[in-house]
Formats: structure tokens, C-alpha cells, sequence
């Protein structure tokens, strides 16, 4: 289930309902479900705000066949219904809204959402990061029928097939170099005349046969119906625009975390990631993170679902100090 923010309704200057939760948690997808599972197993009564997306990212997958206990694989949006419908069974409560303001000044922390209020005596941040898109047109439309942001997630999926990979730092290079195993080929597209990517994963694309490039170049459209047939690319330097025929985009031009309401209140990297130490602690006590806000070295279903699992036992660690005090 996929909500807007337009959807939501607007919040109220002055909310009359106030909830005191022990532990809430930011956040549905991998991250988040999984570290509601665990605070319900320890009978915390979690309660979940899902954001925008039930699932996250993994949602927007069609098929996730790396992830533990699936042989045949899985669909992104089945996986996180089976996340949601477990961590329930142990009494998690998941509300489709999304926290507009929040306040870790001082314990419990205050959330504002687009309907109520909670007071939080812990608070699991799980609002993973966005992939930064190219902003093209049939971008957003083909998502999923071959413009794809997880080379790892997806690249079985075109076997034997052309592919285009956008970007030129180490994250396009060693997707391209991935994407390799089961393409054709692969062109990549980079805007400028050199790589920003580290040497060693240059010389890997440079000498992988499979691997062509195409640089001083901008995609300006993808080109398809029902699934990508192609892209349109613009020379910066000439202005020629010339058509690629394409089976699949992967677009690699860096992820957003999604910390917006955090910032100035949390420690935080330059772009914005939330730094944490290795039990999922951020820099306020109570306040955890897992996932994408702060992982900028895995990003997979499997890593996150482990680092929510690890954020709630250490929720759970800190409820039982705070108890004993």
C-alpha cells in the first residue's frame, strides 16, 4: 500500500489525541518491520508509522531472490506484507501516517504526525533513503519494467539482455561491473569526460568486454510502453541527441537518506546519514537507527532487516536500564 502526502489529511494546530508509546518506530521497510518484530517479541507494544510505502524500496522490486528462506524468490510487496503480518502476530501496530514534526529534546520524545501526537520513551529511526532520479520523462511510469536503481536486486532479470547504467561514481562502476555476470552489454553514461569512481573499479569497467561508455552525456528520456525499449541521450558538448536501444536503465546517481526531520537534532554525516555507532545508537540516548539512514556501505533487504533487529534489542537493553534506574 502506497501512500501520498497529499493523502493525508492536514495537521491539526492542535491535537487532542496524545499517545505514550515505549518504543515507536519510523519507518516499514526492511529496517522498520523488522525491528517492530522484535520489540513486539519482547512485549513492547511497538507501534510503526509506514511513512509513504508499506515495504520501503524492497516494495517497489518485483522479485527479490536474495533474501533468506525464499528459493524461488519473492515479490518485493509480498515480502513486506509477510514482514507486516508477523511483526502483528506479536502485537506491532502499524498506522499508515507519516511524522511531520519531531522533537528529541528531551525524553519521551515528542512525535507529531498528519493525525495525532505520540510521546515516545524510545524511538527507532527506519526511513530509509531515496535514490536520486534522473527526473526524465517515463521515468517514474517505467519504474519496474526496466528502469531499475538495484543492479543486485534486478539484474537477473535481464539475462542475456542490453542494459544502460547511468551515473559515474564507485556505486554505477560496480553495479555495471555486477551487471555483467548476466547481460549482454552494458553502455554506461556518465555526464562528464571522467570517471569519479576509484581506479581499481575504472580499470575493472575499462577492461571488461562487455562494458562500452559513453561519456559527455545526459539521458533526456526513457523510451517505452508497457517496458523500456530505449533512452534518449543528449552530447552536452554538441547538443546531438541520439536514440540507445535499450532493454533496461539502472540509474546510479546517488541516494538522499531520508533524515529531513532530524537534522540540527541528531549527529549526521555531510550527506545527511545518520552516524550511529555499532549497537544502532545515534547521539541521543533512546534513539536508535537501522537501515538506510545510515548504512551507506550494504544497502540490501537482508542487512537492513538485521540492523532493525539489532536496533530493537538495544531499545530493549535501554527500556530495561531506564526501568532499573
Amino acid at each position: 500500500m502506497e501512500l501520498k502526502l497529499t493523502d493525508m489529511p492536514a495537521v491539526a494546530e492542535s491535537s487532542e489525541e496524545m499517545e505514550h508509546v515505549k518504543v515507536l518506530v519510523l519507518g516499514a521497510g526492511p529496517a522498520g518491520m523488522s525491528a517492530a518484530l522484535y520489540a513486539a517479541r519482547a512485549e513492547l507494544n511497538p507501534v510503526v508509522l509506514t511513512g509513504n510505502e508499506l515495504g520501503g524500496q524492497a516494495s517497489l522490486t518485483f522479485s527479490i531472490e536474495n533474501y533468506p528462506g525464499f528459493p524461488e524468490g519473492v515479490g518485493g510487496g509480498e515480502l513486506g506484507d509477510l514482514f507486516k503480518k508477523q511483526a502483528e502476530r506479536f502485537g506491532a501496530r502499524f498506522e499508515f501516517d507519516l511524522a511531520s514534526e519531531v522533537d528529541l529534546s528531551s525524553r519521551p520524545f515528542h512525535v507529531k504526525t498528519y493525525s495525532r501526537e505520540y510521546l515516545a520513551d524510545s524511538l527507532i529511526i527506519a526511513t530509509g533513503a531515496s535514490p536520486n532520479h534522473l527526473n526524465v520523462p517515463r521515468e517514474e511510469e517505467l519504474t519496474g519494467r526496466g528502469v531499475s536503481y538495484c543492479a543486485t536486486c534486478d539484474g537477473w532479470f535481464f539475462k542475456d539482455k542490453k542494459v544502460v547504467v547511468v551515473g559515474g561514481g564507485d556505486s554505477a562502476l560496480e553495479e555495471a561491473v555486477f551487471l555483467t555476470r548476466y547481460v549482454k552489454s552494458v553502455t554506461i553514461i556518465h555526464r562528464r569526460d571522467a570517471f569519479r569512481a576509484g581506479a581499481i573499479l575504472q580499470h575493472r569497467a575499462r577492461e571488461n568486454a562487455k562494458i562500452d561508455f559513453l561519456l559527455e552525456s545526459v539521458v533526456t528520456e526513457i523510451v517505452g510502453e508497457e517496458k523500456v525499449s530505449g533512452v534518449k541521450v543528449k552530447n552536452v558538448k554538441t547538443g546531438e541527441i541520439s536514440n540507445v536501444e535499450t532493454d533496461g536503465i539502472f540509474i546510479f546517481i546517488g541516494h538522499t537518506p531520508n533524515t529531513e526531520l532530524f537534522k540540527g537534532q541528531l549527529e549526521m554525516d555531510p550527506k545527511g546519514i545518520i552516524v550511529s555507532d555499532a549497537l544502532m545508537h545515534t547521539s541521543v540516548p533512546g534513539v536508535f537507527a537501522a537501515g538506510e539512514v545510515m548504512d551507506k556501505t550494504y544497502r540490501q533487504v537482508v542487512t537492513s532487516a538485521g540492523m532493525g533487529a539489532a536496533a530493537a534489542i538495544e531499545a530493549t537493553r535501554f527500556l530495561e536500564r531506564e526501568e532499573v534506574r
